[in-house]
């Protein structure tokens, strides 16, 4: 056989079948790479609205699916980007900043524009960090975010469903679980957050406060999805 044959046999297709193993190789270190970068941008960065910006290219580049299966990685990245940059989202972003420009918190941003903008940028890029650790959680731990109604009557027996859905999760398999996802978020980006707030603001106690309360937020708007519809459904129906 000469080496033309040989070329263009078996060993030509072990060749190629090798350099694509080692290109694709390549490809992951340099994505783990570029992971790993951003992941300590995120951390030391000190401008919210730099924050925001990564976040959101991030989400806009990755959350384009469609049809996708509820127990894949795409549709729990689509459900966290809808839940960040979403209009309701924006909506309870804008209405979140307008309290904290109310109560003049935190005070060193000040009030007018300026501070309205600083107090909006920092909840949007708080809403893209805890999305995007939530993405990563419930991924890696395969839970399901999404909140299940349980419909029917019994305002209380919905509260406490409402109740349950918060404190635990679905899982992929079916299952039920302690939604390490929502807690893990929720803690994990107050603790980031207040690395771009002012000095006075960033500390252990009020971190965890801040998670806290985003739990609650996280209830409320669980309780929001379970009687929502209802009450819609019924204003819909007394229009003339």
């Amino acid at each position: 056989m000469t080496g033309r044959n040989l070329a263009d046999g078996p060993g030509k297709e072990m060749a190629c079948e090798m350099h694509m193993q080692e290109n694709m190789a390549s490809h992951s270190v340099n994505i783990t790479g570029l992971l790993c970068r951003i992941g300590k941008k995120l951390y030391i960065l000190k401008n919210p609205r730099q924050v925001m910006v990564i976040a959101s290219l991030t989400f806009a580049i990755l959350g384009c699916s469609q049809n996708l299966d509820p127990a894949g990685w795409e549709s729990k990245l689509r459900f966290h980007v809808v839940s960040a940059y979403g209009p309701e989202g924006l909506a309870s972003s804008v209405v979140y900043a307008g309290y904290l420009q109310e109560v003049d918190s935190p005070r060193e941003w000040g009030q007018g524009g300026a501070g309205y903008g600083r107090r909006l940028g920092s909840t949007l890029a708080y809403s893209g960090v805890r999305n995007a650790l939530g993405f990563g959680l419930d991924s890696a731990l395969h839970q399901n975010p999404r909140y299940d109604r349980t419909g029917g009557a019994g305002v209380w027996r919905r509260t406490r469903h409402a109740i349950r859905g918060t404190m635990l999760t679905r899982t992929d398999s079916g299952g039920e679980a302690f939604a390490a996802w929502r807690f893990g978020s929720a803690y994990s980006a107050a603790f980031l957050s207040n690395q771009w707030r002012p000095d006075r603001v960033n500390t252990v106690s009020r971190s965890m406060s801040q998670g806290s309360t985003q739990i609650g937020f996280d209830f409320l708007a669980n309780l929001g999805a379970e009687f929502w519809p209802d009450i819609r459904s019924r204003i819909v129906h007394r229009r003339p």
